[in-house]
């Protein structure tokens, strides 16, 4: 009897073995050719641009090329809904941010969910902001707010689902009222406000800064939790009296079942490239905070999210979207 118990724990044993050797050589031998790496919006917005700067860095890091691809369309979510259908072997990683995680499933029927990933690493935070033209007769939050109460007409320019929570809470909590215009980059919204085809937007900052600097526009909120380094006098919406604050973040993921040492591997890589100065630098100057999330955390974040946005978007009775 002894012997047959030895006999089953040695084979116990070598099985343990041989699989913490397999999971050591498959870490060993990736990424054996180059990676493909999706992003969810079109090439040359802020989320394209900070992902190819963190594919360049992490390229040097891996040692092989990183592909990276647009697959823009249906507010950021067809990349997810491409990245879960997969082979989970960690050659196509794609760019899953909060806002087609936690936010869009709330808003849209979807094709997956956030258990179809396993989450590699956050790298980014957006940050945004309420803006008028320059020469609007609106020059704080509450003149905004009041003229909106009085129901003259205001139109804002929507671009994505975070931009219209700011929105949406302001009229759910002031009682306010806009008039929606959709768009399809910040780009674009930002042109309307300056031609005064909409009286408000909210933007990031790539979006926003140059031409509050050149004084063509006014930001009158940061709709963000905190105040922009660019402009610290400006309060944050919560900070003048609204419970409200908007928060997105880019992150990486790949499909469910991929390989733990995989993963494991590009988050090392990941979170190695965030720690570089010039990379973080960059990021900054396209108007995204950079960040250095675990694949832990950045889960943890994305939880939290859906239950917090969940609640929000019910508050707000934001309709779905159909179709």
């Amino acid at each position: 009897m002894k012997n047959i118990i030895s006999r089953k724990w040695f084979g116990f044993a070598a099985l343990l073995g041989c699989s913490v050797l397999t999971s050591s050589v498959v870490a060993q031998s990736f990424p054996a050719h180059e990676v493909n790496m999706i992003v969810n919006y079109g090439a040359g917005g802020t989320t394209d641009v900070a992902t190819r700067a963190l594919a360049q860095t992490m390229e040097k890091i891996l040692g092989k090329s990183i592909v990276v691809q647009n697959k823009p369309g249906a507010l950021g979510t067809l990349t997810p809904a491409y990245i879960a259908r997969q082979k989970p072997d960690g050659y196509q990683v794609g760019v899953v941010t909060y806002s087609t995680v936690a936010i869009m499933p709330h808003l849209m029927d979807l094709t997956y969910t956030m258990k179809d990933f396993e989450f590699v690493a956050g790298f980014g935070r957006f940050r945004y902001g309420i803006a008028v033209n320059a020469d609007s007769p609106y020059q704080t939050l509450d003149d905004l707010i009041a003229a909106a109460k009085e129901g003259k007409g205001l139109f804002f320019g929507t671009t994505s689902a975070p931009n219209n929570l700011a929105i949406f809470e302001l009229t759910r909590l002031a009682g306010a009222k806009f008039e929606h215009i959709s768009y399809k980059s910040g780009g674009e919204a930002v042109t309307a406000l300056l031609s005064k085809n909409v009286q408000v937007i909210v933007q990031n900052p790539p979006d926003l800064i140059p031409h509050i600097k050149a004084g063509k526009l006014r930001m009158l909120a940061s709709a963000s939790p905190m105040r922009w380094p660019e402009f610290p006098e400006i309060k944050t919406i919560k900070e003048q009296g609204f419970d409200i604050e908007i928060d997105s973040w880019l992150g990486l993921a790949v499909p469910k079942g991929t390989p733990a040492a995989i993963v494991k591997v590009l988050e090392d890589a990941t979170l190695k490239s965030m720690s570089d100065p010039a990379l973080s630098a960059r990021m900054t100057q396209m108007g995204v905070d950079p960040a250095s999330l675990s694949a832990k955390q950045y889960l943890e974040i994305l939880e939290k999210g859906y239950i917090e946005m969940g609640r929000a978007i019910k508050a707000a009775k934001i309709p779905r979207i159909s179709g």
